[in-house]
């Protein structure tokens, strides 16, 4: 099986800014959002719409790592912010791929054991595939595939990308 380019650079870079845009329209009257990225491109997505919001808007951004074992999601999840920057704070929840829905529905319920003002979730590629009641409030795309096919998506400088295996 070959890779199929799904979203080039440029694509990404495309999508990457109308998410914050969406994100900016949400959260307008705001001072603040936790931007929370699953490891590890979650992370990178979350440090790259914080990168457009801070030149669009002058809303504060708090960057957080999200850690967990997305293999097994019952083990616990740390964050690199504690729970108090968090407490009743308008929370964005990003990672890259929406497979199944399992690791975001265990980040969620991660975050939701404390008050959040508002919460939503972001994605760059939503493959339609889900187990658990959850969607991304703000995707990328959506993309229809088959439970046999992987998408990877790749951050590397001036050359990201995402394909289908």
């Amino acid at each position: 099986m070959g890779q199929n380019i799904i979203l080039n650079h440029q694509e990404i870079e495309h999508k990457i800014r109308r998410i914050a845009y969406q994100i900016y329209e949400t959260f307008a009257d705001e001072k603040e959002i936790v931007l929370a990225g699953i490891s590890s491109n979650g992370y990178i997505l979350a440090e790259k719409i914080s990168e457009v919001l801070k030149n669009i808007s002058d809303i504060t951004i708090v960057l957080c790592e999200v850690k967990m074992d997305k293999q097994n999601p019952f083990n616990a999840v740390t964050t690199s912010i504690t729970k108090d920057a968090y407490h009743d704070k308008n929370l964005v929840l990003v990672d890259d791929v929406l497979n199944s829905g399992t690791t975001l529905v265990y980040g969620v319920k991660h975050f939701l054991e404390v008050p959040i003002k508002k919460f939503k979730t972001v994605v760059l590629i939503d493959r339609n595939h889900k187990k658990f009641p959850v969607k991304a409030d703000f995707k990328g795309i959506s993309l229809s595939t088959s439970s046999k096919e992987h998408v990877h998506v790749v951050f590397e400088d001036n050359n990201n990308h995402a394909f289908l295996v």
